[in-house]
């Protein structure tokens, strides 16, 4: 199945209670994607999609996305295990930014230091300096042996 986009509107109303889905991507052609469980709500990463990784995730059912630092599509959880099923995709009122709601198999874990969320450090301020501190040590893997080169 080929998927295409409509062009992206330019009237407000359209854009935000219309039906034509029109991605509007940024100047590198991204779109950012904040990604929560399915069942839970819980955030678990957020990253960016090219058209390609956003037409593949709602074609595939698998989520897909933009690799900044490695200039490509990855499929999550390709080499982990840790494949995310797509749920649901919303989209913001100005079509800019997605929420994807997923399932993750595997080990239910979709960081790659082996945690459930990418989001498990807190910023804390200690004699006036903000300092991260973990929220969340338990590793559903070791990276090390799921992430050989």
């Amino acid at each position: 199945m080929t998927i295409e986009f409509d062009a992206p509107s330019r009237d407000k109303l359209a854009l935000e209670e219309g039906t034509s889905f029109t991605p509007k991507f940024d100047a590198n052609g991204l779109i950012t994607a904040v990604v929560t469980d399915a069942d839970d709500n819980a955030l678990l990463m957020v990253a960016h999609m090219n058209a390609e990784a956003l037409m593949l995730t709602l074609d595939t059912g698998i989520a897909h996305y933009f690799s900044r630092s490695r200039g490509k599509i990855w499929k999550k959880g390709e080499t982990s295990g840790n494949l995310q099923t797509v749920v649901d995709v919303l989209t913001d009122c100005d079509q800019d930014a997605l929420l994807i709601k997923v399932r993750v198999a595997g080990h239910d874990a979709t960081c790659h230091t082996g945690r459930r969320s990418c989001f498990y450090r807190s910023v804390r301020i200690t004699d006036g300096v903000p300092r991260l501190i973990s929220i969340d040590e338990h590793r559903h893997f070791v990276p090390s042996e799921v992430y050989k080169a």
